[in-house]
């Protein structure tokens, strides 16, 4: 991915792209919220996930070693296993659930936060069409 736009933070927030190239969206840290957020803004719709999610996601690359498909579905889709959508709303991820704060936007963990690990050095992102990956890059 290209240098990614922005601070991470409310007033300059990450400029992304979801990782097939198709959207674009805004995200940053608000450390201030309770619990300490990940705000994703697409178009007029927020998103928030809490922020640990992204050391956790990073330790669960870093554990797996390998590629993990991102696997994005809507909440009131079922997420298939073994995919970062599927943990992202696990019983058995640190958090013991969901990531996503508000009950029907509490989906696209898969597709909205790996891009931010990536800006962030935390990870790879493929960027094909459909069925795209993720993997750890190792903190130096």
């Amino acid at each position: 991915m290209s240098k990614v736009v922005g601070k991470g933070t409310a007033a300059s927030p990450w400029e992304l792209k979801t990782p097939p190239g198709t959207s674009d969206y805004q995200a940053y840290r608000d450390d201030k919220a309770d619990p300490p957020a990940l705000v994703v803004q697409v178009g007029k719709t927020q998103l928030r996930y809490h922020l640990r999610c992204i050391d956790d996601l990073h330790a669960m690359l870093l554990k797996q070693g390998d590629w993990v498909a991102l696997g994005s579905a809507d909440e009131q889709k079922p997420a298939t296993e073994g995919t970062v959508e599927a943990w992202g709303r696990s019983e058995t991820n640190p958090l013991k659930g969901w990531y996503g704060f508000k009950k029907g936007l509490r989906g696209r963990f898969g597709m909205y936060v790996p891009p931010v690990l990536e800006a962030l050095g935390l990870a790879e992102v493929e960027h094909n069409p459909k069925n795209n990956r993720m993997r750890a890059i190792k903190k130096k």
